[in-house]
C-alpha cells in the first residue's frame, strides 16, 4: 500500500537588482541544494517552483515535507541568481496553496 506523498509550500521573495524570470529562480533554488546536500540530497527534496510572480518578485516552491528544513537552508545560502548578487527569504510555509497564499497575502 503507497501513502500520499506529503508536501511543503514554501513562499519566497526575490531580491535582486537585475529582473530575475522563474527558470532563474528555480534553477538558484536547485543549485544551492545541490551544493549543501548533494545530488541524493535534492533527489529527497522533490522540489518544482509552483508559481512565480516577476512583479512582486514572489515564488512558490513545492517541496517533500521531510526535505523542508533543508530546503529552507538551502535557500538561505543563496547570494547569486544568474551569476547576479541577490537574496532569497523563505517568508512563509505551508501544507497546502491556499493557506500559503492566505498566509502571504498574494
Amino acid at each position: 500500500m503507497s501513502r500520499r506523498m506529503r508536501r511543503r509550500y514554501l513562499a519566497l521573495k526575490v531580491e535582486s537588482e537585475q529582473p530575475v524570470n522563474e527558470r532563474d529562480v528555480i534553477d538558484a533554488v536547485w543549485k544551492a541544494v545541490l551544493k549543501l546536500f548533494g545530488e541524493y540530497g535534492a533527489s529527497q527534496a522533490n522540489l518544482s517552483l509552483m508559481e512565480y510572480n516577476p512583479q512582486r518578485n514572489f515564488a512558490i516552491v513545492r517541496c517533500s515535507h521531510t526535505a523542508l528544513e533543508r530546503v529552507r537552508a538551502s535557500i538561505a545560502s543563496i547570494t547569486e541568481i544568474n551569476g547576479k548578487p541577490a537574496v532569497v527569504h523563505a517568508t512563509g510555509v505551508s501544507g497546502t496553496l491556499r493557506t500559503l497564499r492566505k498566509k502571504a497575502l498574494m
